[in-house]
């Protein structure tokens, strides 16, 4: 994700700092924690409960958040969640110690990946969810994709497959395409369907005097190569490169054919004018004004509101070689329940609250995007329409692909560098694949993995 975006903050740990927390796992201190057996879906049953929830939401997901408590406390008037709100970057660095105090939380959204999830699933600081997810049918009602995110095995040597550790919440956060619906009508132009169409568009655009595709250099924006990635490498070789398989390298995940068009698009010029000294707030601000067309972006992240949510569309596209759609999409926060908690059965009630058709339509209200429900009803403008069908899509084909970066704990600041580099002139997309694939091979080799 973009190093504006607030998830990022856990890729930063070092890997030295990933390892420290494994300390706590089985010959390393901890005692190993045993998955609940007896489970129970009766919240009223549980007598009078406070749930103590950490969270890093903020602004409209900060009221999707209240909302939903707000409605679970109604419909179960025993039970009390007392809700505090962190800085991400404090709940990322602060949740292994707040999880290992009696007093902490019973549910914490932590970050996915062996940086955050990983290193408190392997601490046994947080509960194994597998007889939560028979009892709800998360496993019929998650795609496989979205659940691999939240899952690693028991022995801790593999990610993205065994048990779950954590769960989704029915929204998403994906990466696109957005597109100025008012200046495509202006040039004549459709809003594309496919690659090749999006290719034709920026040609046309460009013809035109204007720019064709938004974008900041300064900060190393991955969102555009992993866009692109997505277009090109198909679902399996990517989850498998990022969960760990040795046999999958980065060539096989699209991410060569992934560099090679953007530095293609940016001989043609289409990316922003000096693009090299724009820093993500400020392209941003740029493209919400008009200065470009395209912006390959994290859903939500422009902020639409009013009439800019009639003037700006999004795209998901489908694969440059055949029918299906493949997009990186993650839930915003992996939910996770407390070893220590005295009440999971209820914890876990709420966690699948979170994950309902209700939850789903809360986010919708508020312009989020949901996931996992596709019954829900979308106001009728264009950038919210656009990303409901953007999440049905890869609901149907499965094709949820994680955040690149959580490969490696260090991956993030590899794919930055390596963009800039090549962008600039000073790598080829061979050389990037083979950074990429040195990275995360000397992740494995120090995991055990």
């Amino acid at each position: 994700m973009s190093a504006k975006k607030p998830r990022i903050a856990a890729a930063a740990l070092s890997l030295a700092a990933v390892f420290a927390l494994a300390a706590c796992a089985p010959g390393g201190g901890g005692a190993e924690v045993a998955a609940p057996t007896n489970v129970s879906d009766d919240v009223a049953a549980a007598g009078d409960v406070t749930l103590k929830l950490s969270d890093f939401w903020g602004s409209a997901e900060e009221q999707w958040i209240e909302k939903l408590i707000a409605e679970f406390e109604a419909e179960y008037p025993n039970v009390t969640i007392d809700r505090t709100r962190e800085d991400w970057g404090q709940l990322t660095s602060t949740l292994n110690l707040q999880l290992q105090d009696a007093s902490g939380p019973d549910i914490a959204s932590a970050n996915n990946g062996w940086s955050s999830l990983g290193t408190l699933a392997k601490g046994n600081l947080v509960l194994n969810l597998d007889s939560y997810a028979d009892l709800y049918g998360w496993n019929d009602k998650v795609p496989t994709t979205i659940a691999r995110q939240n899952q690693f095995t028991t022995d801790f040597s593999a990610i993205g497959e065994g048990s779950w550790f954590a769960t989704p919440v029915a929204r998403a956060s994906l990466i696109g395409v957005y597109y100025n619906a008012d200046i495509l009508k202006q040039l004549g132009l459709e809003a594309p369907t496919s690659l090749d169409e999006l290719e034709t568009d920026a040609a046309a655009i460009k013809a035109a005097g204007k720019v064709p595709f938004s974008y900041s250099g300064l900060d190393g924006n991955t969102a555009a190569l992993l866009g692109l990635q997505s277009l090109y490498g198909s679902e399996s070789d990517i989850n498998d490169f990022v969960y760990g398989d040795p046999d999958v390298d980065a060539a096989a995940t699209g991410l060569t054919q992934a560099a090679t068009t953007l530095q293609d698009w940016n001989t043609k010029g289409w990316l922003a004018p000096n693009f090299e000294g724009l820093d993500y707030q400020t392209s941003l601000a740029s493209y919400l004004d008009g200065d470009s067309v395209f912006r390959f972006e994290y859903t939500g992240a422009l902020g639409l509101s009013g009439d800019q949510l009639n003037e700006f569309g999004y795209i998901q596209l489908p694969q440059a070689e055949g029918d299906s759609t493949v997009g990186v999409g993650a839930a915003p926060g992996a939910m996770v329940i407390s070893a220590k908690s005295e009440h999971p059965d209820v914890a876990a009630a709420f966690l699948d609250f979170l994950m309902s058709e209700d939850a789903s339509q809360a986010a919708v209200d508020l312009g989020l995007v949901p996931m996992l429900n596709a019954d829900v009803t979308i106001p009728d403008v264009l950038s919210q329409k656009d990303e409901a069908t953007a999440t049905a899509t890869l609901d149907t084909d499965d094709g949820y692909v994680p955040y690149f970066d959580w490969s490696s704990p260090t991956m993030l600041d590899v794919l930055s560098q390596n963009t800039q580099l090549l962008l600039a002139g000073k790598t080829t997309p061979d050389d990037f694949t083979k950074a990429v694939n040195a990275d995360r091979d000397a992740f494995l080799a120090e995991s055990g993995s």
